[in-house]
């Protein structure tokens, strides 16, 4: 079935709405009039489209320099040609749909330019390709100058290679995960985590409309079991939405407080906890004000951060965030720390995690916090806490992850406070 070219439509709209307009993703999805008319095929297919031209963006525009006179194509036709050198190059669509579709989103007096650009693409693709430093090209300037000062040139080159690719569908169930990856024709990893390649429209999946599961990156769904045995246990989630964390502790049986300061985000957590049948007590607050009547013996801290672990799902975080949110960020995640202390019980658990690949705000902001708070002390994570991955835990003993794990990327720090 040959798709529509107006999902080729709809996914330069994405673009626009995302490199011009400065959305995310997800609201250029919820934006994007075009998307409404489409089936659901249609629509993942714009979706995935826009985000492997997001992943791979600075390929994309080295190519169009090497095959424009002026380096870089009219505005007017600047996302049809970056959606098609996409197609071409990186999806596999066959040419004649890859050129033709996209020649007709061009204005008419551009169409021939398109047509000869898409062309040459197609014939010389190869040797376009190599003679650009891809991992480099594709990360910008402010991402790439974090991940080396933080891992190492080496290592941020694998990091990239782990964020270019389209990432599976993983899973979180609520019990019985051996017996439902039977009927999802899914992966058991060994951290419990259900992994599917590929999943087609996720709301149609067996278990989903009665709540036995949600989705949630391997990645993500760790930290939460740093907190160890929580059943019947008061526990408290701060900056929970949208509440794949808060699901996993109300599964565990924890009586479960969740915080967020956005109502709106607070709302999807609410959707997911009826949807899942599953508890929890809702505040919509500003976790570094507010307080709770009484301390709690368990507090799961999943700061806000840069994001910059979760490039292959929202791949535009790249091109919407810079150097100067991480130095914002950083202060509020000591914010939220130091307010977190204050809400633990002595001999208490607070879990920090941030799914970002900048170790600013993770391990550097652990580190700082210890400096600060005397009575409390690190708790370091074993290899069977995590399905036995001792490649994911650090020299200080956190759990850290990244695309190159091939999974998100997350830093976690379990810290106790010591009871006097």
């Amino acid at each position: 079935m040959k798709t529509a070219p107006s999902a080729r439509l709809a996914a330069a709209q994405l673009l626009d709405a995302v490199l011009q307009g400065k959305r995310t993703l997800e609201d250029a999805m919820a934006g994007v009039q075009t998307l409404r008319v489409l089936e659901p095929r249609d629509r993942g297919f714009a979706r995935m489209l826009s985000a492997t031209v997001l992943r791979r963006l600075g390929t994309i525009d080295a190519i169009l320099a090497q095959c424009l006179d002026k380096g870089a194509p009219p505005k007017p036709v600047e996302s049809p040609l970056r959606l098609g050198v996409a197609q071409l190059l990186f999806l596999g669509t066959p040419a004649h749909a890859a050129v033709g579709e996209t020649v007709d989103l061009a204005p008419e007096k551009l169409r021939g330019l398109v047509n000869a650009v898409l062309r040459r693409v197609s014939r010389d693709g190869e040797k376009l390709l190599a003679a650009i430093d891809a991992p480099r090209a594709d990360t910008p300037a402010w991402l790439w100058a974090i991940l080396v000062d933080s891992w190492g040139e080496a290592k941020a080159r694998d990091i990239v290679a782990g964020q270019l690719r389209e990432p599976p569908l993983d899973i979180t169930v609520k019990s019985n995960a051996a017996d439902w990856a039977a009927k999802l024709g899914a992966k058991l990893l060994p951290t419990g985590t259900l992994r599917l390649e590929e999943a087609g429209n996720v709301a149609e999946l067996p278990g989903f409309e009665e709540g036995a599961w949600w989705v949630q990156d391997e990645a993500a769904a760790l930290p939460a079991r740093l907190l160890g045995n929580i059943s019947g246990k008061r526990v408290l989630d701060l900056c929970a939405a949208p509440g794949g964390k808060t699901l996993q502790l109300a599964a565990a049986g924890g009586k479960v407080t969740a915080v967020d300061q956005s109502a709106k985000r607070l709302d999807r957590v609410v959707e997911n906890l009826a949807r899942t049948m599953l508890e929890a007590e809702i505040v919509n607050a500003d976790a570094s004000k507010w307080q709770p009547k009484a301390p709690y013996p368990f507090i799961l801290l999943d700061a806000p951060c840069t994001a910059t672990g979760t490039l292959r799902r929202h791949p535009e975080i790249a091109h919407l965030k810079n150097s100067a949110d991480a130095v914002k960020l950083m202060a509020a995640q000591d914010r939220l720390l130091d307010a977190a202390a204050t809400m633990l019980e002595p001999d208490g658990t607070l879990v920090y995690a941030v799914c970002s690949l900048d170790k600013r705000e993770g391990s550097a902001r652990v580190a700082a916090f210890l400096d600060r708070h005397r009575d409390f002390a690190r708790v370091p994570v074993s290899a069977a806490e995590i399905g036995g991955r001792s490649e994911l835990i650090d020299a200080a003993g956190d759990l850290v992850t990244t695309p190159a794990n091939g999974m998100d990327g997350f830093q976690a720090a379990r810290l106790r406070r010591r009871a006097n």
